[in-house]
C-alpha cells in the first residue's frame, strides 16, 4: 500500500514538474527575446486550453459521460468576469485584487450554471447527454450575442433588441454591445497567472481523483448498477463532477477574457468548434489521462503555428499528425506494443537491480 501511494505521489509530482519546467523554459526564452511575438502571444491561450482539457477530462474520462457544452461554461465565466471588471475598473484600481475577484465570480457563475444544467441533464446518458450539452453551449452563445447592457447614473439598463432600446442618459455607456461583445476589458491575464491557474486546476482534479469521492465517481463510470447497489448516490457524485468541471471551465474563461481587448461570443471562441476542439484534446491525450490531455492541448495548439511556414500543406500535415496520434493512442496493435515495450523495460530494470 505504501509503495502504491508513493508511486501515485511520484506520478503527481512529475505532472506538476512538467508544468513548472515548461514555464521556466518558456519564461527564460521570452525574457531573452529568443521567441517570436506570435508564440509569446499564444502562452495565455495555451494555459486556457490546458485548463479546459484537464477539467473536461473529469467528466469525460473520470465520470465517463460525453459532454459537448464545455465552451458554454467557458463563455459564462468569460462574460461574467469581463462584465465585472469593466464595471469596477474605475472603482477597484488595484489590478491583482480586481482580477482575483473576477476569477472568483467567473468560477462561481459557471458552477451555478453547471448545477442548473446538470440537475436535469445528468439523468440522460450517452448521445442524448452530448446533444443536450451541445445545445446548452449554443443557447448561451446566442443569448450573449443578442444581449445589450448599458449603465448610467440611473443604474443598469438591459435590452435584447438594440442599443437604442436601452434608453440611457447621454452620459451613459454601453458595457455589453450584442454581437460586438465587451470592449476594453482590463488586460490583467499573464503567462505566470495562467500557469498558476493550471497548477491549481491539476491540484483540484488530482485531489478529487485520489479521494473517496473520486473512487465513487469512477465506480459509477465502471458499473452504474453495481455502484448504486452498494449505496453510492449516483446523482450526487455525477453532479459534483459536472459542477467542478464547469467551475474550472469558467476559470479558463476568465483567463481568456482578460487576455483580449474585445470579447465576442463567436462560434470559434465559444461555440460548437471550441467544444469539439477541447474534446479532441481529451481524446488524443487519452481519456482519463490528465497529463496526456495537458500535452495534447499544448501540441495541438502550437502545431498549426509551427507549421505556418508550410503554407498550403500546413493543415494537411496537421490532419496527418492527428490521425497518427489517434492510432498510436487507441489502436489495439499500438497498445499491445506499448505494453510489451514497457514490461520489457521493467524486467530489464529489475535485472540491473
Amino acid at each position: 500500500m505504501l509503495k502504491k501511494m508513493n508511486k501515485t505521489t511520484k506520478d503527481n509530482m512529475i505532472t506538476y514538474g512538467i508544468v513548472i519546467v515548461a514555464y521556466l523554459v518558456m519564461q527564460s526564452l521570452i525574457m531573452t527575446g529568443n521567441i517570436s511575438s506570435l508564440l509569446e502571444g499564444l502562452m495565455v491561450p495555451l494555459c486556457t486550453y490546458v485548463i479546459l482539457a484537464v477539467s473536461l477530462n473529469l467528466v469525460v474520462g473520470i465520470l465517463g459521460e460525453l459532454s459537448l457544452g464545455h465552451a458554454g461554461f467557458m463563455c459564462v465565466g468569460a462574460f461574467a468576469s469581463a462584465f465585472f471588471s469593466k464595471c469596477t475598473q474605475d472603482v477597484i484600481t488595484a489590478a491583482p485584487i480586481r482580477f482575483f475577484l473576477a476569477l472568483v465570480i467567473g468560477a462561481v457563475t459557471a458552477a451555478i450554471f453547471g448545477i442548473l444544467i446538470g440537475i436535469p441533464v445528468l439523468r440522460l446518458k450517452g448521445d442524448y447527454l452530448a446533444i443536450v450539452t451541445l445545445a446548452f453551449g449554443e443557447i448561451i452563445k446566442n443569448l450573449v450575442n443578442v444581449l445589450y447592457i448599458g449603465k448610467d447614473k440611473n443604474g443598469f439598463h438591459f435590452s435584447m433588441k438594440d442599443v437604442l432600446s436601452l434608453n440611457m442618459q447621454p452620459d451613459g455607456k454601453v458595457i455589453v454591445n450584442g454581437p460586438q461583445g465587451i470592449t476594453g476589458t482590463p488586460n490583467d491575464a499573464s503567462f505566470t497567472v495562467g500557469v498558476i491557474l493550471v497548477l491549481i486546476t491539476l491540484f483540484i482534479i488530482i485531489r478529487i481523483v485520489h479521494s473517496r469521492d473520486g473512487r465513487a465517481i469512477m465506480a459509477i463510470r465502471d458499473n452504474r448498477i453495481a455502484a448504486e447497489s452498494v449505496g453510492i448516490n449516483i446523482t450526487k457524485y455525477k453532479l459534483m463532477a459536472f459542477t467542478v468541471s464547469a467551475a474550472l471551465a469558467g476559470l479558463a474563461g476568465v483567463l481568456y477574457a482578460h487576455n483580449l481587448s474585445t470579447l465576442t461570443a463567436t462560434t470559434n471562441n465559444f461555440g460548437y468548434n471550441m467544444s469539439i476542439m477541447i474534446l479532441v484534446f481529451v481524446v488524443l491525450g487519452g481519456i482519463g489521462n490528465l497529463r496526456g490531455s495537458m500535452i495534447a492541448a499544448v501540441v495541438l495548439t502550437l502545431l498549426p503555428e509551427m507549421l505556418r511556414g508550410l503554407s498550403d500543406y500546413r493543415m494537411l500535415i496537421y490532419a496527418i499528425i492527428l490521425i497518427v496520434m489517434m492510432l498510436f493512442n487507441w489502436s489495439p496493435k499500438a497498445i499491445e506494443w506499448r505494453e510489451r515495450h514497457l514490461s520489457w523495460r521493467k524486467n530489464k530494470k529489475k535485472e540491473v537491480q
